[in-house]
């Protein structure tokens, strides 16, 4: 069985997200979505918040899990026996950055391969920091994310007003 990991913050989960996590899902027998917490970044949602926006968004799909973790990739791979790590990609600046990881974590777990995935041409310019930004400024933000999302961004916004 052929077991793939879809990393990543969500914070919060876009269109851009889940497309790569259907497309995932649909070359691999199982994909898990491993919702990390970063350290570099401060997140406006709780990693339990974003473990359940995203069952929420993708839990009709029936190969894909949804769990949070803490530390390393390859280990969290290893844990759930899978083999490959799936990253979506926008652009050059992307892949730069995803490169150096995808070798960090070959030389960390030498089993573990990275597939790179690059975004559908409607979703090139989204990332959840433009969404955030979007929402801050007051711009409609139902475009970028689903409607369950988009309900706990406002009111995520509101309460920092």
């Amino acid at each position: 069985m052929k077991v793939a990991i879809c990393p990543g913050s969500f914070d919060p989960v876009t269109h851009g997200h889940i497309d790569i996590i259907k497309r995932a899902a649909s070359i691999f027998d199982k994909v898990i979505v491993g919702v990390l917490v970063n350290v570099n970044k401060k997140p406006w949602f709780t990693i339990d918040e974003r473990t359940d926006l995203l069952r929420k968004t993708v839990g009709d799909i029936p190969n894909v899990e949804v769990i949070g973790f803490d530390g390393l990739l390859v280990d969290f791979a290893a844990e759930h026996n899978a083999n490959v790590i799936v990253k979506g990609l926008r652009a050059v600046s992307d892949f730069e950055y995803e490169f150096q990881m995808a070798l960090t974590n070959s030389k960390l777990n030498d089993k573990i391969e990275t597939v790179f995935l690059t975004t559908s041409s409607e979703n090139l310019y989204l990332s959840s920091s433009i969404v955030k930004q979007v929402g801050l400024l007051g711009g409609d933000i139902s475009p970028f994310v689903p409607e369950c999302v988009h309900d706990e961004i406002l009111s995520r916004i509101n309460k920092m007003k």
